[in-house]
């Protein structure tokens, strides 16, 4: 028997789904979140992630992260945090492992490229698109578009960093359709899956940066808190390997981070007095997040990370090509509709700014290693410079 929290999430209480179901479709003994979880699993833009850049563009190394990887990993924390705390586990899996469906190819560098494409026509953000691919795009059934999922995973998706005041088109039409509160706080296994994601990436990226040689232990260690763990690792392992070692400090930092979760946000609850998910909502600020300190030490790593990794000047080379490839694709796009598949050519408008936003569409939906094929197949160049691993 499942025993949760007050505020934690009910699935037998959801809001429900934009399109009504009959029971008698309903298959196997899962609950309304259970469904949502799976049907992500199963859906074809979960798998596209595996090809889809989370730090390094379109790595050669099997065992750099991916979107793919970096969802399951951000699950496996989110799942453990809400299991602490009483909430729901299921809810938490969905929103962890769906969080990055919207982001296009190339990663931010895609998003960038993306952005200025559609910069007449209402711009591009890849939390928005997560929600339009879910809702609309990811389309199995034959009854209704979209995945059809919970309330609670769509505003879930769409406020997972807090309310969204000032939604992007491709938010305000999915709201319009089916209203996700968007003025408001989302429940707290969404701030669980928010959180996770930044303990996931911070520590993971560490992982990824290392075994690339774009950072070293020195680098590390002139952050103090990784330098004192460094330390207490050699004093507790003085003769073990250096690639163990530097596992340990990434195990040890995310379990840091978990725990120091844990009690804040008991905390918070606590001083808050919620007695219920709708309490969660209304309480007017996050309940879930770091302490004060650790929020401090987070955010030095992450300026550390920027410094160090994401604005490595290889990096830099390697996102300036991703631009020109996704720039490269909606404009041969646009000039010439004739190279789309005959599906998405189909359903083109005939005028901006939904036209743009369709052809926006398919190529957000692509891998890194589709973009990459399919500019070279309609330019005739292979893209120079893009794997830096």
């Amino acid at each position: 028997m499942v025993v949760r929290a007050p505020y934690a999430s009910d699935p037998d209480a959801s809001r429900g789904r934009e399109f009504a179901l009959e029971a008698a479709l309903a298959r196997g003994p899962r609950s309304a979140f259970q469904r949502d979880r799976d049907r992500i699993v199963h859906s074809i833009a979960f798998r596209r992630l595996r090809h889809k850049t989370q730090v390094f563009v379109a790595p050669d190394g099997d065992h750099y992260r991916v979107r793919l990887t970096h969802s399951l990993e951000v699950a496996q924390i989110g799942r453990e945090i809400a299991r602490a705390l009483g909430l729901d586990e299921d809810l938490t899996e969905a929103l962890c492992l769906a969080h990055d469906i919207g982001h296009p190819p190339f990663g931010h560098a895609g998003e960038a490229a993306l952005q200025a494409a559609l910069a007449e026509h209402g711009g591009f953000d890849h939390n928005a698109n997560t929600l339009r691919v879910l809702m609309r795009l990811e389309s199995p059934y034959v009854e209704h578009d979209g995945l059809n999922l919970t309330w609670e995973t769509l505003e879930g998706l769409a406020k997972h960093n807090g309310p969204v005041r000032h939604p992007p088109w491709a938010l305000a039409a999915c709201d319009a359709a089916f209203s996700l509160d968007l003025a408001s706080h989302a429940g707290l296994e969404a701030q669980v899956a928010a959180i996770a994601d930044d303990i996931a990436y911070d520590n993971h990226d560490i992982d990824d940066g290392l075994r690339a040689g774009f950072l070293t232990l020195d680098d590390l260690c002139e952050l103090p808190s990784l330098a004192a763990q460094w330390q207490a690792i050699g004093a507790r392992w003085p003769d073990a390997p250096l690639d163990r070692c530097l596992r340990e400090l990434v195990r040890g930092q995310i379990g840091r981070m978990v725990n120091d979760v844990l009690d804040e946000t008991r905390a918070r609850i606590g001083s808050a007095g919620v007695e219920s998910a709708a309490d969660v909502r209304a309480a007017g600020r996050a309940l879930c997040g770091f302490s004060a300190a650790m929020r401090d030490e987070e955010r030095a790593l992450k300026r550390f990370m920027y410094a160090r990794l994401y604005l490595h000047p290889e990096q830099v080379a390697a996102a300036q090509v991703a631009r020109g490839v996704i720039a490269g694709l909606i404009a041969a796009y646009a000039a010439d509709p004739a190279l789309l598949p005959d599906d998405w050519r189909a359903r083109l408008p005939d005028d901006n700014p939904w036209r743009a936003r369709v052809i926006a569409d398919y190529v957000a939906g692509m891998t890194d290693r589709f973009a990459i094929q399919q500019f070279t197949r309609l330019t005739g160049t292979a893209p120079d410079g893009l794997r830096n691993v």
